[in-house]
């Protein structure tokens, strides 16, 4: 008998595409906007104003579309870890379209990065996900407070340190968002689905995720916020889809799921460590102001 094809792959690879031409266009949105060191929410309303940033949400929300379809049929530690794909995508436009310069170790870390996503396709099994009890949804929404009060602090960072810090913690939101969008792909009906609250907590995780992720790139390197980000968002999709959501692996292919995560983990986190800016914000000289204006730029 022949074998279907679960669609969740089809949906894996159009995600992988979608999140690395949205990585591209909001990176080059955010290198445009001045840079903002708090957690402003205005900032998403400034990169709003671009139309390549918002060709960018477009692309990322066409991204998140497939992943929340990919999602239904395939466990979380290769969707997730599939994002991160997205960023050989990005890199690779990078230097064809921006001319980007990649160095040596950034181009072997991709590669790695390219066997741990193959290793994860191979070990993984479809299966539709468990539901979750009430307890872990009230920790999903008290999450929420958490990452927004982190996120208020990390914006003080600056330069590559910044990047990561401010990516890992939208790694996080995404991973929150992930969590919560796999036991809702079990809704059938539109008044189930409406009425649901984790899909609300997958809008609201994804919305600070991407405030953070404007902050994070802001601060210079793509690929290094990028990399922090699928680095923390990976392991707690990871961990929750397997003890609570019924996420399967391939069996006696324990081995090649183990291997393939933590490949794909160690070159994500290696990338934040080599990825070199591939952009530079233009600083305006200053202007004489009275004292007025000063105190009104203070508190802006």
């Amino acid at each position: 008998m022949r074998q279907v094809v679960a669609p969740g792959w089809f949906f894996l690879a159009a995600m992988i595409m979608a999140y690395g031409v949205a990585n591209l266009l909001q990176s080059m949105a955010a290198a445009r906007t001045s840079v903002h060191h708090t957690f402003d929410p205005g900032l998403l309303v400034r990169l709003a104003g671009q139309r390549t940033y918002l060709l960018g949400i477009a692309c990322q929300t066409l991204g998140f579309i497939l992943a929340f379809l990919a999602r239904r049929d395939l466990p979380l530690f290769l969707v997730q870890a599939s994002v991160a794909a997205g960023l050989g995508v990005t890199a690779v436009l990078g230097v064809l379209l921006l001319k980007w310069s990649l160095p040596t170790a950034e181009v072997l870390l991709l590669g790695l990065l390219l066997s741990g996503i193959t290793a994860l396709v191979l070990a993984a099994q479809p299966a539709h996900s468990r539901r979750i009890g009430p307890v872990v949804v009230l920790l999903l929404a008290a999450s929420v407070l958490v990452m927004a009060v982190l996120g208020f602090f990390a914006a003080r960072l600056h330069g590559a340190l910044g990047s990561v810090v401010l990516g890992s913690l939208a790694g996080v939101d995404f991973s929150a968002a992930a969590i919560a969008a796999r036991p809702l792909t079990n809704e059938h009906t539109l008044v189930g689905f409406l009425t649901n609250p984790l899909l609300y907590l997958v809008v609201i995780h994804s919305l600070v995720g991407q405030l953070l992720l404007g902050l994070a790139m802001q601060r210079g390197s793509t690929t290094a916020a990028v990399a922090a980000m699928d680095a923390a968002g990976a392991v707690p999709a990871a961990i929750v889809g397997l003890l609570l959501l019924g996420d399967r692996i391939v069996p006696g292919r324990g081995w090649l799921a183990a291997t393939g995560f933590v490949a794909t983990l160690l070159a994500v986190i290696a990338l934040t460590r080599y990825a070199e800016p591939q952009h530079h914000h233009a600083t305006a000289p200053p202007r004489p102001a009275s004292p007025g204006l000063r105190a009104a730029a203070i508190r802006r």
